[in-house]
């Protein structure tokens, strides 16, 4: 219901709450007439300008020639009108008609498109390797935020503001640690797991001078777990942080502080801890580097050469079971699906179809599984030099999917299917 800026609510019990749905700029210039804030001469001043708008913005977004780009024109106007005087009057109407006074409709109009501009600069999404380069509001979305409502603004403003926010505080903690950002793009990085590996870091390594790597962690984590490092009762922030970084940062240190403690369990292997598709790796990032990666391989080859010399370490190969069974397939997705089905007790394969996914998910929640025969399997037929890794591997699965796997919530299996996706090998489109 529209009522007049100055109609007062009714009195006595019965009072209603009514609600003014007329746009703000209306609402403003009603308000500036009535109290004598905006002159007559203003007044026909707007009136002169707004078709001259109206043309200027249907040309823009499409033409001045069709009635349905002239009528949506003069919506689109009165929005950025509105947009401008609530945003810079705070919704005071006082304040408001104050500025219809003393600016050109215009250039109000050209105000709230300039708001949405900067709105539409901000980035969208964390992830760096989706962040606009192209440096130009894109057509289409001032197309369609020109026709939104305040509310809708505020909030949009809101949650960019937030995302440009980490970004800014994952920039700092990179540079801090010499990564380029270059690297983050590359690799699709999300800002906030930037920020909490920055801080987790800062932690576990104060004078540290590069980012870490798979490898230069898991040494890291190891040297820690062998002296008995006890988990953080507190997070130190790094020295030197502006405050609009610690504002993002401390934001994450509860989290931290608790996945601190997880990585200093025991019971959980540190190449486990670190699988690529894992879910420390999706929320913690660490930098790629395949030669320190290859070369820590091989330094763990040696270290088990050289125990085996010493008779400490059996070497055993693997079996000819695991050999026809893998295919030759050592990738983790490809072990992990070998596994499952074990533990499921359906045909063991290094690959499934989308509709054999399904069918074991059906069979494990109706006749549960038995992680312990993937256990079985990896003792005795993985090579010797692997069964550890192996076991991790199979253990930080299950772990980490078991409420997923057996959750007769998700009727239509979508999580569970994306978790084998994400997992596993299912090939993509087969059914």
């Amino acid at each position: 219901m529209s009522v007049s800026d100055s109609s007062p609510a009714a009195g006595g019990a019965t009072a209603l709450s009514l609600h003014d749905g007329r746009p703000f700029f209306e609402k403003a210039l009603v308000h500036g007439i009535r109290h004598g804030i905006v002159p007559t001469e203003r007044v026909e001043a707007i009136a002169a300008e707004a078709p001259k708008g109206m043309v200027q913005i249907a040309r823009y977004f499409g033409t001045e020639f069709l009635r349905p780009d002239l009528e949506r024109a003069r919506e689109r106007m009165v929005n950025l009108v509105s947009l401008d005087l609530i945003e810079d009057s705070g919704g005071d109407l006082g304040r408001a008609a104050q500025s219809l006074r003393e600016h050109s409709f215009l250039s109000r109009s050209k105000a709230g498109s300039d708001r949405l501009r900067r709105l539409i600069a901000l980035p969208q999404n964390s992830n760096f390797g989706f962040l606009s380069t192209t440096g130009e509001p894109d057509v289409q979305q001032l197309s369609v935020w020109s026709l939104r409502s305040h509310a809708d603004y505020r909030a949009e403003l809101e949650r960019r503001t937030r995302i440009a926010a980490a970004i800014e505080a994952a920039r700092w903690f990179a540079e801090r640690l010499d990564l380029d950002e270059n690297a983050l793009e590359a690799a699709g990085a999300e800002a906030e797991a930037v920020v909490r590996m920055g801080l987790l870091w800062h932690w576990m390594h104060p004078a540290a001078e590069a980012w870490p790597h798979a490898v230069s962690f898991e040494k890291r984590l190891s040297a820690m777990r062998r002296k008995g490092i006890p988990a953080p009762s507190r997070l130190p922030l790094p020295g030197g942080m502006p405050a609009e970084v610690a504002a993002v940062a401390q934001g994450h240190v509860a989290a931290v502080l608790a996945d601190a403690a997880r990585t200093l369990d025991a019971a959980t292997a540190p190449r486990a801890l670190l699988r690529p598709m894992g879910s420390f790796r999706a929320r913690y990032f660490l930098e790629d580097d395949p030669l320190a990666e290859v070369d820590g391989y091989h330094q763990g080859l040696d270290a088990l050469l050289e125990a085996g010399d010493d008779g400490e370490t059996d070497l055993a190969p693997a079996s000819r079971t695991w050999e026809r069974l893998t295919q030759g397939h050592e990738d983790e997705h490809s072990l992990l699906t070998l596994f499952l089905c074990l533990a499921a007790g359906v045909p063991r394969k290094t690959v499934l179809t989308e509709k054999a996914a399904a069918s074991l998910v059906r069979r494990v929640r109706k006749q549960g599984w038995q992680p312990e025969l993937a256990e079985a399997f990896i003792r005795t037929h993985a090579a010797g030099a692997r069964q550890g890794s192996y076991l991790a591997l199979w253990k930080s699965f299950v772990d980490e999917s078991a409420a997923t796997l057996l959750n007769h919530r998700d009727e239509r299996l979508e999580e569970a299917r994306a978790l084998l996706r994400r997992e596993c090998h299912v090939a993509d489109g087969a059914e």
